[in-house]
């Protein structure tokens, strides 16, 4: 079994493979990389197993020891923002370092400084530059965003437990994608807001800044709707299996969104329609074509249902459901659905997308849909989510493809991919397998800039990796098909395109094991990776 060894000279800095150089000139090696099976590696530098892998990395001279005495420090002194993030990244340090870490206004002295510089370059909105010597750490970005997530960075360049020494050197950093989300399926299986909260929190620490939330389906509707009091209270009190379901009121969605927003997530609502709408239709008879409201269901069965199109009181219920959904919701963002709609004619589908469009519209936000709205009208600026696979049909793609040359931007969920609900093997007791095994390396080794035939990089807004919960009903099941495979969604959206490589990305995933375990994650240990 042969371990392969990259050393600086072979690396590109900016804008290609992380490079890492130690200030006596001796190779500092990135990741571990292997080109056989599974098996414990030599443990890696801290800079070698940052992940996702930054811009640029490079080691220089002597570090700085965090110790009983370090203190953070933000400037400018009065920025609020700042200093919540500075408390929150303190907050973050406090509990594996064991030290009392107080949070003081300005710049001035040695500690870990978090400083605005609105002339930074090479760092966009997002990205930050990590400055570590022996009189402190300087994390610098353009906005507090910026700083959020050079926080994270820190966080992996100290042990998982007990003080250390942030190595001494500087990394330059930037996302390659805008979008990088994660989607949790809340209405096939009910969870709580405080086990979304523990989800947003392992999300944001990989720099993931998109949590999009299937809030209705077939099986339970989990938003309270003031002027459809019963979607909530009738039709939330099912899920998959024939459990009891639930609800979040409007103040437990605003506490998430809250808590999200304030480690740089933005939430994505989805109302799922005109299908995927059964918890709907049992509620309110009236949204029927009869008038006769069916069983509420428990099933996993998909593509049945349909609101009644040809009722103006259904566009009454569409306008008051995301009137207050995006009156809820400070992003920008409304998906609206639109997949499988099977039960709703081709011509009735693009009318009532439309109509829906124009409602997301009028209360200012921006339309996402599953890339089946390609198919209708798709609103000017309107963002279509892909989640086909190999198999799917030359032409669905094609359409896919004219959309985003109309300029209709792409987020890349391939269920073959990026689906976390999916198997890793046949062994796998969760999960199902309709679009074959995901297997770790699968969920990495591919790239979204070149994934569709003729889109171009341009058009991809993004990555997303949801995880539907026909399967899933505990922390420990979402987790355990989430991790690690949401790392290489984590990886794929904020790496530069040239660093993606499997052999180093396993090895650095490898030295990740030991910080998952002591976070108390359930995770797969994949074979194809060299745990240490």
């Amino acid at each position: 079994m042969r371990v392969l060894r990259r050393t600086l000279g072979a690396l590109l800095v900016l804008g290609t493979l992380v490079s890492c150089a130690s200030a006596r000139g001796a190779d500092v090696r990135l990741g571990n990389a292997r080109s056989g099976g599974p098996g414990p590696a030599a443990a890696p530098t801290p800079y070698e197993r940052l992940l996702p892998a930054p811009a640029s990395a490079q080691a220089a001279g002597a570090g700085y020891p965090v110790a009983a005495g370090t203190v953070v420090r933000t400037a400018p002194a009065g920025d609020a923002e700042v200093r919540r993030v500075g408390e929150l990244l303190a907050e973050q340090l406090r509990g594996p370092t064991g030290l009392p870490l107080p949070v003081v206004h300005g710049s001035a002295g040695d500690g870990i400084r978090l400083r605005i510089d609105p002339r930074a370059r090479g760092v966009g909105d997002e990205g930050y530059r990590l400055d570590s010597g022996p009189g402190g750490v300087t994390l610098t970005a353009r906005t507090p965003a910026g700083l959020f997530h050079a926080g994270q960075t820190l966080r992996q360049l100290l042990p998982v437990s007990g003080p250390g020494t942030v190595p001494g050197g500087r990394i330059t950093d930037a996302p390659r994608f805008a979008y990088r989300g994660a989607m949790l399926d809340v209405a096939r299986h009910f969870f709580t807001v405080e086990q979304v909260k523990r989800y947003v929190d392992q999300l944001a620490q990989y720099k993931v800044n998109v949590l999009h939330l299937h809030l209705t389906d077939d099986q339970g509707w989990r938003i309270a709707i003031d002027s459809w009091p019963r979607l909530a209270e009738y039709g939330g009190g099912s899920e998959v299996g024939g459990g009891p379901g639930g609800h979040w009121t409007k103040d437990q969605y605003r506490d998430l969104v809250a808590y999200a927003a304030e480690r740089y997530v933005d939430v994505v609502p989805e109302i799922d329609m005109p299908g995927h709408v059964n918890a709907a239709l049992a509620s309110y008879p009236e949204l029927n074509c009869d008038g006769k409201a069916p069983e509420r269901y428990t099933g996993t069965k998909v593509g049945f249902s349909s609101l009644c199109v040809a009722e103006e009181r259904t566009y009454e219920f569409v306008e008051d459901v995301l009137g207050e959904l995006a009156a809820l919701t400070p992003g920008r963002y409304l998906h609206i659905g639109g997949d499988e709609a099977h039960r709703t004619p081709a011509a009735d589908y693009a009318a009532f997308m439309d109509r829906a469009q124009q409602a997301v519209a009028r209360h200012g936000k921006t339309v996402v849909a599953w890339h089946q709205l390609a198919s209708a009208r798709p609103a000017p600026g309107a963002v279509l989510q892909y989640w086909g696979h190999d198999r799917t049909a030359a032409a669905e793609k094609a359409a896919v493809a004219a959309a985003a040359k109309a300029g209709h931007p792409l987020v890349l969920s391939p269920a073959d991919r990026l689906y976390l609900d999916m198997k890793y093997d046949p062994a796998t007791k969760q999960g199902l397998a309709w679009a074959g095994y995901v297997p770790v390396r699968r969920s990495y080794d591919w790239d979204p800039g070149a994934y569709l035939p003729d889109v171009p990089e341009s058009a991809v807004l993004g990555v997303e990796a949801p995880l539907w919960t026909e399967t899933i009903a505990t922390r420990a099941d979402l987790e355990y098909m989430a991790f690690p495979r949401v790392l290489s969604l984590a990886e794929l959206g904020w790496s530069p395109a040239a660093a993606r490589d499997w052999g180093a990305y396993s090895g650095r995933l490898a030295a990740h094991g030991a910080r998952l375990d002591a976070q108390g994650i359930t995770f797969h240990r994949a074979p194809d990776v060299p745990w240490l």
